[in-house]
């Protein structure tokens, strides 16, 4: 079953990229290299019972890739991390469906993006917050993240463009993931991003809500062209 949810991967991704801490611009010599991707599973293997795999983990190391319709549902949704993957500037892999994908990516943001990027940064700091109070530790590397995520929050609400790449923040944000910085400090920068991201949200350039029937003409489209498209001799088994 895994080595033909792998052939979806290997044989129908549309997009691949690199996402983490060298799309950001904070990669170091040790630092892995995380992909994530958008694989298109061929129509007709939505006809039967068992639906072909949402979401495939590899084949390679630190490699995770999306069904497009799953990428579309939750890219409507602001998810963050699905839309650093559609924003990354290191693609590796772009198809001609890929570039449609890229080119109907403003369609999925919407002013939601004010509260799945505050929400996401919010847990984190609230996760810190507790950590730190029941051990004395701070987990720095989850400071890092909150800071950068609030930023692009309000970024993304002030211009409508989704922000990956931090790399003129790298000392700062470094100087963070290294405990180098109060944790005061970095509460007070929290709490004044956190303010920025509300301000944004209040005059911000997005639609109230995501563009859907550009999203659904795409998807239709996409599946319309995998009528056509072989999988082998047999559908794959998935579960």
């Amino acid at each position: 079953m895994l080595e033909e949810q792998h052939r979806l991967v290997l044989e129908h991704s549309i997009l691949s990229v690199v996402v983490g801490s060298r799309a950001y611009g904070l990669s170091g010599p040790a630092s892995d290299t995380d992909r994530r991707g958008v694989f298109v599973a061929p129509t007709r293997l939505f006809w039967g019972l068992d639906k072909p795999p949402t979401h495939v983990d590899g084949p390679a190391e630190e490699q995770f890739s999306w069904e497009v319709e799953r990428l579309c549902t939750l890219a409507l949704t602001a998810n963050p991390t699905v839309l650093e993957c559609l924003w990354s500037p290191l693609v590796e892999k772009l198809t001609p469906t890929g570039e449609r994908l890229l080119a109907v990516r403003g369609a999925f943001l919407s002013q939601r993006a004010a509260e799945t990027y505050g929400r996401y940064a919010a847990d984190q700091f609230a996760k810190l917050r507790s950590h730190r109070e029941r051990t004395g530790e701070v987990r720095w590397k989850q400071a890092m993240h909150m800071l950068r995520l609030l930023r692009a929050g309000a970024h993304v609400l002030r211009t409508g463009e989704v922000l990956v790449d931090v790399s003129d923040e790298r000392e700062l944000l470094l100087s963070v993931k290294g405990g180098e910085v109060p944790f005061a400090e970095v509460s007070a920068l929290a709490e004044r991003r956190s303010a920025e991201l509300d301000a944004a949200a209040a005059d911000s350039v997005l639609p109230a809500e995501p563009d859907r029937a550009a999203v659904d003409a795409f998807l239709v489209g996409v599946r319309e062209e995998g009528l056509g498209s072989p999988f082998g001799d047999r559908l794959p088994t998935v579960g």
